[in-house]
């Protein structure tokens, strides 16, 4: 397999892999359709029963080209201990416009996964069977991949050797066969690995694991397959010293040495967004000691990232490292957890009790091999030798190669976060290996993460509270605040133990934040560092929630410094280090920048105090943008200067916003689903988001009505709140719930929340016909007072219901979203006792608008209110 189309790590945590002896078990009861159907002692198929399949924490699947009755090909995906199977009848098209079929068949073992051969004419499925293709798949986030198979619809990832990214199955409800079969539409989705010409791939007539046409398979010549699924017989015996090893790729120039004791290692920088030019190579960020190995004549040696010799640490790690010949590589020791996924606080628990032997050493660099410093080599030629080093050792067990990814970035950030993995490193593929930090290395991060000094901890009633925290600024150490969540019952007296005897009279920190003595505190030398998780930094650099991990020993203290995520690429100006323009760990650029000439009070309104409304607010607005479509109006020059609207992403966009991908639309859109990505969209200068008013994850359906209430220049705006309150009676009387907002400029609008009824599902088409109906009846029993023309000829004294922002892909300024209007006011969710007379919008501004939510705490029962159409309106409507 490819380098680029396997999976980046040992372990891809997923719902479908299971190597245990239970699902093992369930596998040969699910085997028994499979059995009945073939004679194994005519067929050299596998039976599954004796499975030589290894353990694998992967999805993989392999496509089978199968000459039978008819030729097809067989698509087969590991899914809880077997392979879920379709014959394709057409074979897979890269082409996202065409369908092909794709009928499901009998589960079939693991094993079947490594079978290349002839079935005996007879037999079920007799023909020439060929190993077309293999790799690894997972399903796309947002749903596990056995509840998408029993809804119909499995959107996964592929990265093989011939096929390679999303892709859907979709079940036919209603087909000919009348569900004596289940046929399935095969679907490629739209993406870099999308072709018009989708069937060329098919005329590719070789096994990707033996090299064989279909016509020497029939004949039973060539050679056997590479195993995959199998295990793999690996030879033990290491070279000998100064032997010649074939594909080292030894240069003459070259000449031999013994691998140095100690490099310093390559770092990488932090930054916003991954990388998604071509020439990059993602992997997995792991969460555990970064270490180097190094070899010689069958001593190993263990050294962390300060040249500190920790062999004795990781016996077992070391004791299968003495079997590689002589070389020193780079990686990272992991515990894994009860899903695969790294975890701190297991690694230092393994560290604490020594049982250490079930800790993985994760490596993904070669600096010395075969005699030769490998560092000024490319990325791709070290990783390639480092895979094969391993590959020969037969050391798979608790050495493991770090594979990588050339796929997008942003998709790759989404489904390790929400792995509940720490982010990915990118790299560049042609770059050699250079100590220190700089641009060739790059990491993304989901979840902020740091290393922090302790400089003490409170307690209360004896029991210890919070660990306080600093970091090194300028010189000295900085309080940025507590941590006080973390801390389970093995924890505590460990770190109680070492805390103790740092116990100081002095406090450590300096600066203006730096807190006062009070009984509770206990000050302490700053000598140990922890690493914490926490959701970001507030205004004046302080952490915000933050959890203790463990204590790091492989990092002195004086080398703790804040650590901020950076533009990929640095304007020549430098960046800012003022910790009060990082909002929720987004550095705001230029945070003095005017957006609003005031707010009402005579103050500029600023892009750093825009960012700090969307922290204050975020938590509230996400029940109505998040996951969904959502465009925002920028003015990055403020809103007297030029204004655009964006609906896709564009080169710079911020990982922390999402991507949402709509049917038969080849950009994916914008989508808002956390605090960060708010104050990411206001870093960008983003001021107004719309929203798509569809439910949330399902674009194509409706999740309320936005009834607009826009009244001609010269109309009171009692008129207008009286229309609001009129359609709030229309709507109660049809069994709907209404919600007030303002828009933030002249006008107000009603919001109806939607639920689908059962048997009568609501499309975008019957809900705009609702709305222009609803609106029409309006107008029609005041035609005085109404208007559906938006021609301001005949709006004139009246008030136009605007209903078309109930369409497909129509938008309504998002509850609380700021305007790009004078007063730097928002768009304000009201009570009904507040829509009134006297009722005046301009009083809602970014300034005052969390404030007064807090107090009134309108819309607390929307989530609660979402009610489907009427039956008799629907079948009106249809």
């Amino acid at each position: 397999m490819s380098e680029a189309a396997r999976f980046p790590m040992g372990r891809v945590p997923t719902d479908g892999v299971a190597p245990s002896a239970q699902t093992f078990g369930m596998a040969q009861r699910k085997l028994a359709r499979y059995r009945a159907k073939r004679d194994f002692g005519r067929t050299s198929e596998p039976s599954g029963r004796r499975t030589r399949s290894r353990d694998a924490d992967v999805l993989r699947f392999v496509v089978q080209k199968h000459a039978a009755r008819r030729l097809h090909y067989d698509l087969r995906l590991e899914l809880d201990g077997v392979f879920r199977s379709w014959a394709v009848t057409k074979g897979p098209s890269l082409d996202p416009g065409i369908k092909r079929l794709a009928v499901e068949v009998e589960d079939h073992p693991l094993d079947y996964g490594d079978f290349e051969g002839t079935i005996p004419q007879g037999e079920y499925g007799g023909g020439t069977v060929q190993l077309w293709d293999r790799g690894v798949w997972a399903p796309l986030p947002g749903v596990s991949a056995g509840a998408a198979l029993k809804s119909g619809q499995l959107k996964f990832l592929l990265a093989g050797e011939r096929l390679k990214g999303e892709w859907v199955l979709v079940r036919i409800k209603h087909d000919r066969d009348a569900g004596k079969r289940r046929n399935w539409l095969l679907i490629k989705h739209r993406d870099r690995y999308a072709r018009e010409d989708g069937d060329r791939l098919l005329k590719s007539d070789r096994s990707i694991a033996s090299g064989r046409r279909m016509a020497q398979i029939a004949a039973g010549k060539g050679k056997r397959p590479t195993p995959f699924m199998a295990r793999q017989v690996r030879s033990r015996r290491r070279p000998e010293a100064g032997a010649r090893v074939r594909g080292t790729g030894a240069r003459k120039s070259e000449r031999k040495s013994a691998p140095p004791k100690f490099v310093a290692p390559q770092l990488a920088r932090l930054v916003e967004r991954a990388p998604s030019d071509p020439g990059w190579g993602h992997e997995i960020k792991f969460d555990g000691y970064r270490m180097q190995m190094r070899v010689v004549d069958g001593l190993p040696t263990l050294r962390s990232r300060k040249g500190l010799d920790w062999t004795r640490r990781f016996p077992e790690i070391a004791r299968d490292g003495g079997r590689l010949p002589d070389c020193l590589v780079d990686g990272e020791i992991v515990a894994l957890d009860g899903h695969g996924v790294p975890s701190f606080s297991a690694l230092q628990a393994a560290l604490v009790k020594e049982e250490t032997d079930r800790l993985i050493f994760f490596l993904f660099d070669l600096l010395h091999a075969d005699g030769i410093d490998w560092r000024d080599r490319q990325l791709t030629e070290r990783k390639a030798r480092l895979s094969k080093l391993l590959d020969a050792s037969g050391v798979e067990a608790r050495l493991r190669f770090v594979e990588h990814f050339e796929i997008a970035a942003d998709s790759l950030v989404r489904s390790a976060c929400r792995m509940a993995l720490e982010g990915i490193l990118s790299k560049r593929l042609d770059s050699p290996y250079r100590s220190g930090r700089g641009d060739s290395w790059l990491k993304t991060k989901c979840r902020a993460g740091h290393e922090v000094v302790i400089g003490g901890w409170t307690v209360r009633e004896g029991h210890l509270r919070s660990l306080l925290a600093g970091v090194h600024k300028d010189g000295r150490l900085a309080y940025v605040g507590r941590i006080g969540t973390g801390f389970g019952q093995r924890t505590v007296g460990p770190l109680l133990k070492r805390l103790k005897p740092l116990a100081s009279g002095d406090s450590p920190f300096e600066g203006e934040n730096a807190p006062r003595k009070t009984p509770e505190i206990r000050w302490a030398k700053p000598k140990l560092v922890a690493e914490i998780e926490f959701a970001g930094w507030t205004g004046d650099g302080m952490i915000r929630q933050a959890a203790f991990k463990g204590l790091r020993e492989d990092k002195p203290a004086a080398e703790v410094e804040a650590e901020k995520p950076a533009a990929r690429r640095p304007s020549r100006r430098g960046k800012a280090t003022n910790s009060g323009n990082v909002v929720m760990s987004v550095t705001i650029s230029n945070p003095d920048k005017a957006l609003w000439p005031d707010a009402g009070d005579g103050r500029t309104v600023t892009k750093l105090d825009l960012a700090r409304y969307f922290e204050a607010a975020g938590p509230w607005m996400l029940e109505h943008i998040r996951a969904r479509p959502c465009s925002v109006v920028r003015a990055p020059d403020g809103i007297g200067g030029q204004r655009f609207f964006q609906r896709h992403a564009m080169p710079g966009t911020s990982n922390l916003i999402g991507l949402v991908r709509v049917a038969d639309d080849r950009k994916p859109y914008l989508s808002v689903d956390s605090v960060e990505g708010l104050v990411a969209v206001g870093q960008s200068g983003g001021i107004e988001l719309h929203p798509w008013n569809c439910e949330p994850g399902k674009p194509m359906v409706p999740g309320r009505l936005v009834f607009d209430f826009d009244p001609a220049p010269g109309v009171p705006f009692e008129r207008v709140v009286d229309a609001a309150r009129e359609a709030r009676d229309r709507l109660d009387a049809l069994g709907l719930a209404a919600f007030c907002k303002t828009t933030g400029g002249k006008g107000l609008h009603v919001v109806t929340p939607l639920a689908q009824a059962r048997g009568a599902r609501l499309d975008w088409k019957a809900a705009k016909e609702f709305a222009r109906a609803f609106c029409a009846q309006m107008a029609a029993d005041s035609p005085e007072r109404y208007v559906l023309n938006m021609s301001k000829k005949a709006r004139t004294g009246r008030i136009f219901l605007d209903y078309l922002r109930n369409g497909e892909k129509a938008t309504a300024v998002a509850p609380l979203s700021p305007r790009a209007r004078e007063g730097a006011t928002v768009s304000m969710p009201i009570g009904w006792n507040q829509v009134k007379k006297g009722l005046d919008s301009a009083n809602y501004t970014i300034r005052t608008a969390t404030r007064l939510l807090a107090q009134a705490k309108p819309w607390a029962d929307y989530g609660r209110s979402a009610r489907p159409l009427p039956r008799e309106i629907l079948r009106r409507l249809r």
